[in-house]
Formats: structure tokens, sequence, C-alpha cells
């Protein structure tokens, strides 16, 4: 099962983009789950939590897309580190500030969400020039996948280990330092810096021009939705069985789980169709997330839990697959930050949704959500299931003139249909 990631990780450079990336997205990644904890310590209800982590989401999600047709025209470095470290300035400024003044916590807040510089998109893009093969890629998404949800299962550790040792504010710092350090080391590396983008047709549109990828985009803006109002909805079930220990062991569990399935996922290669391969896994996503609402003592819950994250990261990594086949030219860092904008909001407005259900019908209400949810997301991927199978147009990653910044003609090649 390891030889493929090994592999990967020996390449020049690969290990290093990796890490970093994951570093560098540490704090988007842990933003709602710190959020949370900090409005609450201030003695904020859960409706304030909620809009807050909702205000940062969709701020990231307006960022995402337009910082990464940014770095699509003119490179990763001077994006990147520049966005890193105003995002912390501006999560620090909501730290010191708290919740004692609404809207500079709002502003605060979505500056920080808007700044958030897109380092995920940007490792998709590098991929290509560091592995060169297309079964090497392919591989390189599910480990990308996998190695994420490391990061959803440490972060909320960190998150509440902070806000123990420490405190809730400590925890937002912390961990925005950590992101400019991991951004940093992204941005000076041999194979960002030499990235970019293959010529592209000016259109307004961008990426977004793909109805493949309008298609993916919005199946995933609702399995964004049943990831964030499992969020909120963890947080009053926590309070009842054991407090910020219990919530933090049911993110890390969430993550864990995705750990598990992508990493069993990602060891293959999969023959057959990604689209209704992708149908499959988010059909067995919305089957897992209905035993939460059980609701019983910590520790089944938290194997639940984990069980509900079984299958994100395979559902992901295919996507990763058909988001490269779709992707017009010259747009794949664009293409990618969309999936990511889509995500981001789909997770902030399922937190911002399950803050008044709890409120109004408890915790169970709100494990009510994510299956909801979920089953949309499965009826939009089967009614749109012609148009993402149907081969993209211009979406080819090219290992030469997409990374290469003297537009070195080399031998290109397209995503398969294999994950």
């Amino acid at each position: 099962m390891a030889t493929g990631y090994l592999e990967i990780l020996r390449a020049r450079h690969a290990a290093r983009l990796l890490v970093g990336t994951l570093v560098g997205r540490l704090p988007n990644a842990t933003a709602a789950i710190a959020i949370v904890l900090f409005v609450r310590a201030e003695g904020g209800t859960y409706s304030l939590a909620g809009a807050l982590a909702a205000v940062y989401g969709v701020a990231n999600a307006v960022g995402q897309p337009v910082l990464g047709r940014i770095v699509d025209l003119r490179g990763q470095p001077r994006v990147q580190l520049p966005a890193a470290v105003l995002s912390a300035l501006a999560m620090a400024l909501f730290a010191f500030w708290g919740i004692g003044s609404l809207p500079l916590a709002h502003a605060a807040v979505a500056g920080a969400g808007l700044l958030t510089p897109p380092l995920e998109g940007g490792l998709r893009a590098l991929w290509p020039s560091v592995l060169r093969r297309e079964d090497q890629v392919h591989t390189a998404y599910a480990m990308d996948a996998v190695a994420q949800e490391v990061m959803f299962t440490v972060g909320p550790l960190l998150v509440t280990l902070c806000t123990s040792l420490w405190s809730a504010q400590a925890a937002l710092l912390v961990l925005n330092v950590i992101g400019v350090l991991g951004a940093l080391s992204v941005v000076v590396s041999p194979p960002s810096r030499a990235w970019r983008s293959a010529p592209r047709e000016a259109h307004w549109l961008g990426a977004l021009r793909s109805a493949g990828l309008l298609a993916l985009l919005a199946a995933f803006l609702f399995i964004g939705m049943a990831l964030g109002s499992i969020t909120v909805a963890s947080v009053p079930y926590a309070d009842a069985h054991g407090g910020d220990a219990v919530y933090g062991w049911l993110m890390a569990a969430l993550g864990f789980g995705a750990l598990v399935g992508g990493t069993v996922y990602g060891a293959r290669q999969w023959a057959g169709e990604p689209a209704r391969r992708l149908q499959v896994l988010v059909g067995l996503l919305v089957v897992c997330y209905l035993p939460l609402m059980l609701m019983p003592d910590a520790v089944p819950m938290v194997a639940l839990t984990a069980l509900a994250g079984v299958f994100l990261a395979p559902a992901i990594a295919c996507a990763f697959v058909l988001v490269d086949r779709h992707a017009p030219r010259g747009t794949v860092t664009e293409a990618f930050s969309w999936l990511v904008t889509t995500f981001t909001v789909g997770h902030s407005v399922g937190a911002g949704v399950a803050g008044p259900v709890v409120e109004a019908g408890g915790a169970l209400w709100g494990f009510a959500v994510p299956g909801v949810a979920g089953g949309v997301s499965l009826l939009v991927l089967t009614a749109t299931g012609r148009v993402v199978a149907a081969p993209g147009q211009g979406a080819v990653v090219v290992s030469g003139s997409e990374n290469d910044p003297n537009r070195a003609p080399e031998p290109r090649f397209s995503s398969g249909d294999r994950a």
C-alpha cells in the first residue's frame, strides 16, 4: 500500500511541497473550530459563533478563486506569501479585539478569510512539474487528499490543546503564525518559483465556463454543508458528554476516518469511469452520516464520527481527477481554488444553518442536517452525470507549458479515467 506513496515522496521537492502546503493551510482548516471555541470563551452564543464562522468561510470562498486567478497570471510567490501574512494579521486583530465590537469582529474575520492564500490549488498545479508521469500525478492527488485528513485529524487536537494549555485566543494566534511559516516554505521552493500557467483564453468566467466543473462545484457545496453542520452540532453534544476534550476527539475522528478511507483508496489505481465512482462514494458518505443521529455515549459516538469520514477523502481524490479533466486550459489553479471555494462556502453555510437548528431543536436535529445535505449532493451528481462524465475541453495537465517559464515544449498527458 505504501509503495506508491513512497515513490511520490522520494521525488525531488515533493515532500517539502506537501508538508509546507499542509502546514500553510492549518489556519484555514481549523478556522471554524477555533472561531467557535473562541466566541464561546468570550461569552457569545452558538448563533454568533456559527455566523462568524460563516463570514470567514464566505470571505474565503470569494478570495480563493480570485487569488487563484491572480496566481495563474502572476505566479505563486508574488501572491501566496503576502496573502498569508495579511490573513494572519487580520485573525490576530480578531483574537485581540474579541467580540466587543461585532462590526469589527466580522470585518477582521472576513479579512482573514478573504486573504487566505490558495495553497491547495497551487499544490495541485505543481504536481505535474514535480512528478511528470500521469499515474504519479493521480497517486499524488489521492495522497494529497489523505494528507489533508492528517491535518484535519491533528488540527482540532492542536486547537483544543492550545485552548486547554493557554486560551482560545492563543490557539488563533499560534495556528496563524504556523500557517505563515508553511506558506513561506512553499513559495521559496524551486518548483513554486519556476511555475507558470499555460496561456489561457481571455474570458471573464475563467474556469467557470466549464459545465462539468460547475456540476462538480454544486455537488461539493452540499458536501461542505454536511461537514460544517457536524462541526457545530458536535459542540452541544460534547458539552453534554465531557466538554472540549470530547469535541476535539469528535473532530479528530472525522479526519481520522477520512484518513483511513483515503489511504486505502489511494493505494491502487481504479479502473472505470470516475464520474460514476464519485456517485457511489458520495452515496456511501450519506449512508455513514445517518447514524450520527443516534447520539450514543462519547466513545461509540467518536467511532460513528470516524465512520462518517471514511468516504470523504476518496470522494475528494476522485473529484480532483474530474476537476483536472474539466478545467479549461490555463485555469488550473483557479479551477482547483473554485473547488476549495464551494467546499468552504458549503461548510460555512452548514455551520450557519446548524447554529439556529441546534438552538431550536438540540444536537439531534443538528446531526440531521448532514444527511439531508449529502442526499442533495448525490441528487446533483445523478442529475448531471452525463455532463460530469463527458470529456473536458482543454482539460490537459501540461508538464511543459503549465510549469516551464520558458514554455519549453515537452510531452503532455491528459488526465484519464483513473484516480
